[in-house]
C-alpha cells in the first residue's frame, strides 16, 4: 500500500495475522475514556494541508489513510477490518458479505454471499452484478489508475500474445474478453453470491476484499475517470460537496444499520478542509480553537515537542510506529546505471534528514530494505543497506560514493554526465518541510559532485509519478504490506505484474532472474520457506539499487478536546475515523 512520506501514513500489517503486531505499534494508542458515552450529532472536521485527496473512486484508492477514511464513512466492501483498538483491529469481519469468504479448489476459488438490505445512495439494492461490474473496472488500466492491481494477475483470464489480459475493462471490450471475465468473476442465479476463480492458490485472497477495487458500482452511473469526483455511496455518508476547499459528507438516508454490522456513524456531518497552511493547522490544535477537529496529516516537525512533551495534550495525541518502509524510487528508464544509483544512496546524508524529521523519537529508524520489521515473519536486515551493512554511514559514505562515480565515468558516461552536469530530477510532494530538506539534499550530493533538482508536485502526486511519461528520474514514496505477507510488498514494488513498480526495472539485466524467483515465492504455500524467499528478494532488490531506502516510519496524530472515541487503528496505521464522535 502506497505512501509518500511519514506525512502519508497508510499501511497495513494485518492479515491472517493477528500474527505478530509489534507492541511498539500499539503502544501509543489512545482510547476514549470508558466512562464516556458516545454521542450522536455534530460535525467532525479533518484538517488537511494538501489541496485534495488523491482519489475518491473506490477502485482507485490505495493509500491507507484515505482507505481508512472512505471505508469508514462512504464505501462498503465485501469484508472489513474490525474497527476496534489493539490487535483485534487486524481481524477481518463480514461487511457487504455475510461471511469473510469461502475458499475451495486449493484456494483458487472464493465465494462471497451478499447481505440483504444493502443499498446505494439512490436507493438501488446492491446485487452481485454491481460487485462484478465494480471488479471489472480495474482492467481498464487506461482509465482506472493507481488502485491495487492484484486482480490483473490473479483472476483466471487468458492473456494475449503480449501477456496482457484479453479483458480490457467495461469501457472497450470484446465479446471474448467479457465472456472470459464473467467466467472468472461470476454471479449466482439469485444474484447474491459472487465467485472469483483464480489462476493460482491465494490463501489470503479475502484480505483483498477490504479494498474498494471489488466494491459495487452501478454501470449506468459509471462515468469512468470522472467517477473519481463523485462516486456513489454505499456507506452511512454520501458526498454533498467536493471542491477545492472542502469535501463534505452528509448522512445517506438509504444506509441501514441493520445491514451494516461494522459502522456506527456518530457525526451528522463529516468535513475535510483542504489547503490549510501546516503552521496554521498546528496552532489550531495547540490552542484548541476547533475542538471538533482532528489533523489529517500530522504536526510539523518543529511543533512535535510542543504536543508530546506537554501533558496538556496527553489525551489528544498519538505517537506510533507505522508499518511503513519509505524510499525514493529510481526510474531505471532514465537512470539505468547501477553505479550512479548506488552513489546517490551513499552520498545521501540520512542522519541530517532523520534528525530534521524528528529523529528516532518521531521519524523512525534507518531502513534496511522495503519489508518493514512489522511484517515480522518476512523481515530481516538485508545487510546491504542501512544498519548492519558494512558501508553504511548515517552521514553518508563519501569515499564509497566517489569511487562508484569514478567507475560510472567510464562504464556509463552519459549517466555520469547527467548526474554531475545536467542534474538528477526528483519528484516530491509539496509541503512546508520540503523547503528545509531540499538544501540538505543539495548539500549532501554536492559533496560528491552530483547535482539534484526537485519537481515539486502540488496535487495529484501519484497520478503523476505512476505515469511513465510524467515520472522524473527519482520519485519519493513509501510502502507497507497490504496485509502481513511480503507477497504484498516485493511483487507489488518490483515485478512487472505489480501495481506500484515506480522503478520501471523490467529492462534491467538483473530483472528476469529476479522475477522468476518472485513467481516461485508466490506459488510457495509453505509459509516458512516463502519467508526465506522474501528475505532474499528484499536483499537482491537492494543490491540492484532499484530504490533508495530511507526510514521505517513513525506517525503522530493530534486532535481537539471536543472529540471522543479516538484510537489507533492497527490495519491502516491511522485513527479509526468512523468511531470518532463529537462531544458537544
Amino acid at each position: 500500500m502506497s505512501s509518500i512520506s511519514a506525512l502519508r501514513r497508510v499501511v497495513v500489517v494485518t492479515a491472517a495475522s493477528s500474527l505478530v503486531i509489534s507492541a511498539a505499534l500499539v503502544a501509543g494508542s489512545q482510547v476514549a475514556n470508558a466512562a464516556e458515552t458516545p454521542r450522536t450529532g455534530g460535525t467532525l472536521v479533518l484538517l488537511e494541508h494538501e489541496p485534495r485527496l488523491d482519489h475518491l473512486d473506490p477502485s482507485r484508492i490505495y493509500t491507507g489513510r484515505d482507505l481508512a477514511f472512505m471505508n469508514s464513512f462512504h464505501t462498503r466492501t465485501l469484508v472489513a477490518y474490525a474497527p476496534v483498538p489493539g490487535e483485534a483491529g487486524a481481524n477481518i469481519v463480514p461487511d457487504l458479505a455475510t461471511n469473510t469468504g469461502i475458499p475451495s479448489n486449493s484456494a483458487k476459488t472464493w465465494k462471497f454471499t451478499l447481505r440483504p438490505g444493502t443499498k446505494f445512495e439512490d436507493g438501488t439494492a446492491i446485487t452481485c452484478e454491481h460487485v462484478q461490474y465494480g471488479t471489472s473496472r480495474v482492467f481498464a488500466t487506461d482509465v482506472i489508475t493507481d488502485g491495487p492491481a492484484y486482480l490483473l494477475s490473479w483472476l483466471d483470464i487468458p492473456k494475449d500474445a503480449d501477456g496482457n489480459s484479453i479483458f480490457t475493462g467495461p469501457y472497450k471490450n470484446t465479446p471474448a474478453g467479457l465472456a472470459a471475465f464473467k467466467k472468472a468473476v461470476s454471479c449466482s442465479k439469485d444474484n447474491r453470491t459472487i465467485t472469483f476463480n483464480l489462476n493460482k492458490s491465494v490463501a489470503d485472497f479475502n484480505y483483498l476484499g477490504t479494498y474498494g477495487t471489488i466494491s459495487p458500482v452501478q454501470a449506468k452511473l459509471d462515468t469512468g475517470d470522472a467517477y473519481d469526483l463523485l462516486p456513489q455511496a454505499t456507506g452511512p455518508y454520501k458526498i454533498s460537496r467536493n471542491n477545492k476547499t472542502e469535501l463534505v459528507l452528509i448522512r445517506n438516508k438509504y444506509w441501514s444499520k441493520a445491514s451494516d454490522p461494522v459502522r456506527t456513524p456518530y457525526p451528522d456531518k463529516v468535513v475535510i478542509k483542504f489547503g490549510l497552511d501546516e503552521e496554521v493547522q498546528d496552532q489550531i490544535f495547540l490552542e484548541d480553537s476547533q475542538p471538533n477537529a482532528i489533523n489529517f496529516n500530522g504536526p510539523l516537525p518543529t511543533n512535535r515537542d510542543k504536543f508530546f512533551t506537554d501533558n496538556t495534550y496527553k489525551n489528544r495525541r498519538m505517537n506510533n510506529s507505522d508499518p511503513y518502509a519509505n524510499y525514493v524510487a529510481f526510474n531505471l528508464a532514465k537512470m539505468p546505471c547501477l553505479e550512479v544509483r548506488a552513489a546517490m544512496y551513499y552520498a545521501r546524508n540520512a542522519k541530517a534528514l532523520l534528525d530534521y524529521s524528528g529523529g528516532p523519537t518521531y521519524a523512525g529508524s534507518y531502513a534496511t530494505g522495503v519489508i518493514s520489521p512489522l511484517v515480522a515473519t518476512d523481515y530481516e536486515p538485508t545487510k546491504v543497506v542501512g544498519p548492519g551493512s558494512a558501508d553504511f554511514m548515517p552521514e553518508g559514505n563519501i569515499p564509497k560514493a566517489k569511487a562508484l562515480l569514478e567507475t560510472a565515468k567510464t562504464k556509463c558516461p552519459a549517466d555520469y554526465k547527467k548526474a554531475t552536469e545536467d542534474g538528477i530530477v526528483i519528484d516530491a510532494r509539496q509541503s512546508s518541510t520540503l523547503n528545509d530538506t531540499i538544501p540538505i539534499n543539495e548539500a549532501a550530493y554536492a559533496r560528491v559532485g552530483i547535482k539534484v533538482k526537485f519537481n515539486i508536485i502540488s496535487a495529484g502526486y501519484y497520478s503523476t509519478v505512476m505515469n511513465p511519461a510524467k515520472q522524473s528520474d527519482m520519485s519519493g514514496s513509501g510502502w507497507g504490506a497490504d496485509w502481513a505477507n511480503a507477497s504484498t510488498v516485493i511483487p507489488e514494488l518490483f515485478a512487472s505484474f505489480g501495481g506500484f513498480n515506480l522503478s520501471q526495472n523490467s529492462n534491467d539485466p538483473a530483472y528476469k532472474a529476479f522475477e522468476d524467483k518472485v513467481n516461485i515465492a508466490m506459488k510457495t504455500t509453505d509459509r516458512k520457506k516463502q519467508a526465506v524467499m522474501w528475505k532474499a528478494l528484499d536483499k537482491e532488490a537492494m543490491k540492484n539499487f532499484w530504490v533508495l531506502p530511507t526510514v521505517f516510519g513513525k506517525a503522530q496524530e493530534v486532535w481537539g478536546s471536543g472529540l471522543g472515541g479516538v484510537f489507533f487503528w492497527v490495519p491502516q496505521g491511522n485513527p479509526a475515523y468512523g468511531k470518532i464522535w463529537v462531544k458537544k
